[in-house]
């Protein structure tokens, strides 16, 4: 079923500065090598990012939530008043993602890894 949390994103009209202000605040490290130019954010926690916004949208934060299932979930949030903003898409990663807005118009994304999940070490 999933529903964890695994990744924040800040969306932001100036990306850039928004990358540059948490940098040099916190010291984490921001990178861009990947296929969008995504500004990857490591903060020593969850893994976070920047991405640019619409210029017509304002500046948020929003949550990635892992599924194993991104077209049941999308089916079950819109019967419970969510809006679909961006359709499901496989990323060049090959992961999936879906973003959506819920009731109150907050948006929030479901992703699904194209990398298969790292399994518990055994107890000894």
């Amino acid at each position: 079923m999933g529903g964890s949390v695994v990744q924040w994103q800040i969306v932001a009209r100036d990306a850039e500065g928004e990358a540059a202000f948490y940098r040099k605040l916190f010291g984490w490290t921001v990178n861009t090598d990947n296929a969008l130019g995504y500004r990857q954010v490591d903060s020593g926690g969850i893994a976070g990012g920047v991405w640019p916004a619409p210029p017509e949208a304002p500046s948020f934060v929003q949550l990635m939530i892992q599924v194993d299932d991104i077209d049941a979930h999308l089916e079950k949030a819109t019967s419970l008043g969510a809006k679909v903003i961006v359709p499901k898409s496989i990323l060049p990663d090959g992961d999936s993602l879906a973003i959506l807005a819920d009731p109150a118009g907050i948006t929030f994304g479901l992703t699904v890894s194209a990398r298969p999940a790292p399994r518990p070490l055994p107890r000894s």
